[in-house]
């Protein structure tokens, strides 16, 4: 059995209740009561009585391939393990295990050892899988080989989906390319989110794709037809069509923070997921590292192919919160729905998203200034910032 956890005197963060000061009660990997006080006993009592510090729903982190020198396509234990070791430490609770355009051999090894995976105590749980791609455009391919680009296939998806365990649950694509809008619709009759991304499509074609079920966009502004006043594209479609809720990479370098101010306030709140689409080097050293089978030279604070193109990330997700709280001001409210409650509704998660009485043990813990002090998954303390150890 589980130790019980008592976290008392912490202001408690909710996607639509107000946020008070209270304690929580945390029992065999649930949270049986959260209350404004509490007599209760626990095996751990965590007091945060006058530390200013907020408890969050675990963030979930939808579009991740890696960190710590292992990536999902690794196609190995070692490294499913070692990505969801790593997460707590930036208060990532749940994830997606994000896949690229590879080969059908590649993505297929990918998929059957994430079938093959169950996540330990201590570790982030893994909720299942975003395939990105390769159903994509060679025109915005960005960091995805072209050389593995795919026509939409709803047969090559199934295959995909039966060895993954029926674990994908969101599928980038570009809409626009052949068989794209029969795929989308496939998609959304089998209950998975299909999502527009990597996509040179006219705004009249994002308005198609949602008619046919699309509900998602991948990294906003990130490899797709920009905004013109002509021609809206991709960009224009993501932020005016309510049906569609977007990710944003909030380091500033894959999006200017202005824009992403923007996407705040033409999506508000509960139509924006943060999202970090780190690769392996995240946590690491900068040097050089491999995406896919390409070189990505990595700095202190970002990754790109030789040829300049962004590679995915280094981003923490307690840095994409700073970073947007600070352009936007955004109440704890926004936070938690744009860290955890969206993507919890998203994948229909009852469980996560919140501090409720029934609901996973999943709590990041924040101090004042959005450090990440320590992290529960599922009712293991899985991460405790070294001071405090």
């Amino acid at each position: 059995m589980k130790k019980s956890i008592l976290v008392s005197g912490i202001t408690i963060a909710d996607a639509i209740e107000e946020s008070f000061v209270g304690d929580i009660l945390v029992e065999d990997g649930k949270i049986s009561r959260v209350a404004k006080k509490m007599d209760a006993q626990a095996d751990i009592h965590i007091d945060a009585t006058g530390k200013n510090w907020t408890a969050f729903p675990g963030f979930i982190d939808i579009h991740t391939h890696g960190a710590a020198g292992h990536d999902a396509m690794d196609a190995t234990s070692v490294a499913l393990n070692g990505l969801a070791s790593a997460l707590p430490k930036e208060g990532t609770t749940s994830f997606l295990a994000t896949t690229m355009t590879q080969s059908d051999n590649a993505i297929s090894a990918a998929l059957q050892n994430i079938r093959e995976f169950t996540s330990q105590e201590g570790q982030a749980e893994m909720l299942g899988v975003h395939l990105e791609g390769p159903f994509i455009s060679d025109k915005r391919a960005g960091a995805q080989p072209i050389e593995h680009i795919a026509e939409a296939s709803y047969p090559l998806f199934r295959k995909w989906q039966k060895l993954s365990g029926n674990q994908i649950r969101l599928v980038t694509l570009a809409p626009e390319t052949k068989n794209g809008m029969v795929f989308i619709k496939r998609l959304a009759d089998d209950g998975v989110i299909a999502s527009i991304g990597h996509s040179d499509a006219t705004l009249e074609e994002v308005q198609t794709a949602v008619r046919s079920g699309a509900s998602h966009v991948t990294h906003l502004y990130n490899q797709m037809s920009p905004f013109h006043h002509r021609n809206p594209g991709v960009v224009g479609g993501a932020l005016m069509e309510d049906g569609l809720t977007v990710e944003v990479i909030a380091d500033f370098i894959h999006s200017h923070p202005t824009s992403v101010k923007l996407a705040f306030r033409e999506k508000g709140a509960e139509r924006l997921i943060l999202i970090t689409d780190a690769m392996r080097a995240k946590g690491l050293p900068p040097g050089v590292y491999d995406l896919g089978g390409q070189d990505v030279q990595v700095t202190k604070k970002d990754a790109r192919l030789a040829d300049g193109t962004l590679a995915g990330s280094i981003l923490t997700m307690e840095t994409a919160v700073r970073n947007v709280q600070s352009i936007t001001g955004c109440s704890l409210n926004e936070l938690v729905a744009m860290t955890s409650a969206n993507a919890a509704k998203e994948l229909a998660l009852a469980n996560k998203g919140k501090l409720k009485a029934g609901a996973d043990a999943d709590v990041a813990i924040l101090d004042d200034s959005f450090n990440v002090q320590m992290t529960i998954c599922r009712g293991t303390i899985a991460y405790t910032k070294e001071w405090l150890s």
